[in-house]
């Protein structure tokens, strides 16, 4: 019976067939990295390389970054990118600039990405666990407008290890930008200016770009 299994030809020497394993080896190797590129490239930008001079972003980006308390995101709100504001209930009743007008600014910003919003959260952090009227929750549904709202802990300790968090480099006002790993990467000032939302939505547009991490929700 004829046997179909190639043979290797008699007059290819070991040296031969240990160059072409070498060279099979660097091709997939090649592959690989060029499938990964996106990825690689985009961390690199985003969490070693920091920015001066001609700095392009409009977010401050926190470096190194500055990984969050378990106990502040829960578990089902890893895996996605997140913009995070702290502010107390009492301060969301009226139409002001410190919470009422950030909210909607979060919410105009993801409702822009199209496709992408899936990608973007919005989560709400109620510093006096005051209730939130129903017109806020209305206006800010999760499942329309991508909003979850979430209460300080009732532990003492899990409270103030979130305070302190949110207090690193005083920037407890900010907008927090956090990765779907749970580390805070980016920040947007909020005192003493008006967020520009051209500006701020093209940071994140750029991430999202750049970085494919970040699961698609509704």
């Amino acid at each position: 019976m004829q046997n179909d299994i190639p043979l290797i030809p008699a007059n290819v020497s070991q040296e031969q067939i240990n160059a072409r394993t070498q060279r099979g080896r660097w091709q997939m190797f090649l592959v690989l990295l060029v499938c990964a590129a996106p990825v690689i490239a985009s961390y690199m930008t985003f969490y070693l390389i920091k920015p001066t001079g001609g700095q392009t972003n409009y977010g401050q980006l926190v470096y190194p970054v500055q990984e969050a308390p378990e106990v502040l995101l829960k578990p089902e709100f890893y895996g996605k990118w997140t913009l995070l504001m702290a502010r107390p209930a009492a301060n969301c009743e009226q139409e002001e600039k410190d919470c009422a007008q950030l909210l909607y600014l979060m919410r105009q910003i993801r409702t822009s990405l199209g496709k992408e919003k899936g990608r973007l959260q919005i989560i709400w952090l109620n510093l006096d666990s005051a209730a939130v009227s129903q017109k806020l929750l209305e206006a800010y549904d999760p499942s329309v407008a991508g909003v979850r709202i979430i209460m300080l802990p009732s532990s003492q300790e899990e409270r103030a290890r979130v305070e302190e968090w949110l207090n690193l480099d005083n920037a407890k006002n900010a907008i927090q930008l956090i990765d779907p790993q749970g580390n805070r990467m980016m920040r947007f000032e909020t005192e003493n200016n008006e967020l520009d939302f051209k500006k701020m939505r093209k940071d994140i547009e750029k991430l999202l770009k750049w970085n494919p991490t970040g699961k698609y929700r509704q």
